[in-house]
């Protein structure tokens, strides 16, 4: 059995590595059997290729997607308060 950060790393890798994904703000925390992803992005499709990733590198875990969507403004737009 593998230990839970050795998952955790496996799953970070392939998020970085993945083409669907290249994400490296993801944080993975591994608990028994259970999977939480968690970080900021920009949109829902990323969102869920981030769990789709994770899922597929660690089969057989329960995968808890707790990535928050974080609307980004093109750059020189004003942010109004």
């Amino acid at each position: 059995m593998e230990t839970p950060q050795y998952v955790a790393a496996r799953v970070q890798r392939a998020l970085a590595e993945d083409e669907r994904t290249n994400e490296l703000g993801i944080r993975v925390d591994v608990r028994g059997e259970q999977v939480y992803l968690r970080g900021q992005v920009s949109c829902s499709e990323r969102r869920h290729q981030i769990e789709n990733v994770a899922r597929e590198t660690a089969p057989g875990m329960r995968v808890h997607n707790e990535i928050t969507l974080v609307e980004m403004l093109e750059p020189g737009e004003e942010e109004h308060l």
